[in-house]
């Protein structure tokens, strides 16, 4: 057992071209299952979906003991929120007729892109492009992730009740126009529920997606390497050096080249 463990551990975990590689595809096949889940909630479900749903679950549980069997403490490792939502994920795969009203959460798998060290470290040790824009990068899969994640949330509780929203592009035209607080009013969720979910949505609209969209065209640090202790982020309008204290020469779009 322990060297199975030390054998996952490196292939997690390890520096190894085949460590590398291993992790690559990990995150190649979380991006094809959701984009695969996002597809898939667009078109009605048959057979062949059902085949596929249980494929990717087996594929999930497989990589789930495995990292739980490579972790250094299995309890923490399953209260841990991201293996939670994996475990979720593979409910709503095994059984989508009993908890399809949760099937919104399978876009959570999409948070494992943003939240793995190793798959990061490789990027920027790999891609000098991810390295250089790291920050930016970072705050439009954010974005994303939870744009979509809204937008399945408004599908799966509305699409068997209200006429507006039939399918998952209509679903998204209301979050998109939520978020930004333009509100067109053609597409509007009916109920008490609906109008609750509406208000959390443009709450968050004025607070969290704002923020992402501001961190996208300007980052909250920027990269200026240190001339002493070779510290690279720092904030825009900084003047010394947090780490060392050195006068520091950032700089801004207000600068004459």
């Amino acid at each position: 057992m322990a060297k199975i463990r030390q054998s996952l551990r490196d292939l997690y975990y390890g520096d190894s071209t085949t460590a590398l590689y291993f992790r690559y595809s990990l995150l190649v096949f979380d991006v094809v299952t959701i984009s695969f889940f996002i597809v898939a909630s667009m078109i009605e479900h048959n057979e062949t979906f059902l085949m596929f749903d249980y494929a990717i679950a087996v594929i999930l549980i497989i990589d789930y003991f495995a990292r739980m069997i490579a972790a250094n403490n299995h309890w923490r490792f399953i209260i841990r929120p991201m293996n939670l939502a994996d475990v979720i994920v593979i409910a709503t795969l095994l059984a989508p007729l009993w908890i399809e009203n949760f099937a919104f959460l399978r876009v959570v798998r999409a948070l494992r892109l943003l939240r793995s060290y190793h798959v990061l470290k490789d990027f920027r040790d790999q891609f000098s492009f991810f390295r250089e824009h790291e920050q930016i990068l970072m705050s439009i899969l954010n974005l994303m992730v939870f744009i979509f994640f809204v937008t399945a949330l408004v599908y799966v509780f509305e699409v068997d009740q209200n006429d507006q929203i039939n399918t998952y592009i209509d679903a998204l035209y209301f979050t998109v126009t939520t978020l930004t607080t333009t509100g067109f009013g053609d597409i509007t969720l009916e109920g008490p529920f609906g109008r609750m979910l509406s208000v959390i949505i443009m709450v968050f609209g004025i607070s969290l997606f704002l923020r992402l969209v501001q961190t996208i065209f300007r980052p909250a640090k920027v990269n200026h390497t240190c001339p002493i202790c070779g510290l690279q982020r720092h904030e825009p309008d900084a003047v010394h050096c947090k780490h060392c204290g050195e006068t520091l020469h950032i700089r801004n779009t207000g600068d004459v080249i």
